[in-house]
């Protein structure tokens, strides 16, 4: 899942237009777009829109997820629900990390359930818990340029590898300035460079630009395999050691050109 388009649960005439989106999810969103005079109509058009739209395979996401309680707390629910409805179709979780008791508890809440699909970074609120001065939602100022590094970097990071070591996929948050082309395409590269699998979106606009940016380039599949190639060649051979490109390779070498080419696969589809 490359891209996570946000659509209001207030603006239920915008809900067939993401359904039929670039986006590969859509979030009906019952939060912080929705007045709070307004959360009640939300709640019902969303209702309306899971059961008259075909939004495929989507998966539901959690926001402000604290600890690993709240997974455990909503996965009961679902459960109860699903037994009393005699479902045979299993809710899938997305828990969004945006505080900073989410950041210390990441590790624990992302083992918390079996229903955990992803974990997902929330730049805005995040900022605000840590009391951090920003202007805007995942956009670079000012004070990012003052500090002497990435100011989100610890965050980012241990999400990616909460997210590895539980088998679950990780998204970036969203990026406010969606006129923005070129900030959109630096805050990709950044969360690619940290091992994010997509990016949420705000605006229609932005999918395409995030689509292609965490789907790898013909360039890049054709060395992944050409390196795959190149290793397995060597261990039919019984050479114990491989190179690629002037370069010494090994499993691991192997291991990050499947995860490519995999990638390639996924996003084909």
């Amino acid at each position: 899942m490359r891209t996570m388009l946000f659509v209001p649960g207030s603006r239920p005439a915008m809900f067939p237009k993401a359904a039929a989106s670039e986006a590969d999810a859509v979030c009906l969103d019952l939060e912080d777009s929705v007045l709070p005079d307004e959360k009640a109509t939300a709640r019902a058009n969303v209702i309306r829109g899971l059961n008259e739209i075909d939004f495929g395979h989507r998966l539901r996401m959690i926001p402000k997820v604290a600890s690993a309680a709240d997974i455990a707390f909503v996965d009961d629910i679902l459960t109860r629900i699903e037994q009393a409805q005699g479902s045979q179709r299993r809710v899938g979780i997305e828990a969004q990390i945006e505080s900073a008791a989410g950041f210390l508890y990441v590790r624990e809440i992302a083992s918390a359930s079996e229903r955990l699909e992803s974990l997902i970074f929330g730049p805005g609120d995040f900022a605000a818990s840590m009391q951090m001065p920003a202007t805007g939602i995942g956009e670079m100022d000012a004070h990012d340029a003052v500090y002497p590094g990435h100011r989100y970097h610890a965050v980012m990071l241990t999400i990616v590898a909460a997210a590895r070591a539980n088998g679950l996929r990780c998204m970036d948050g969203p990026y406010a300035g969606y006129t923005d082309t070129a900030g959109l395409v630096r805050a990709c590269e950044i969360a690619i460079a940290l091992g994010f699998d997509g990016k949420q979106c705000i605006h229609p606009g932005q999918l395409a630009t995030v689509n292609a940016a965490f789907s790898p380039s013909d360039e890049e599949v054709a060395r992944a395999s050409a390196l795959v190639k190149a290793y397995e060649a060597a261990i039919s051979e019984g050479r114990g050691a491989a190179s690629f490109q002037g370069r010494m390779i090994d499993a691991a070498s192997l291991r990050m050109a499947q995860v490519i080419i995999r990638r390639h696969e996924l996003a084909a589809r």
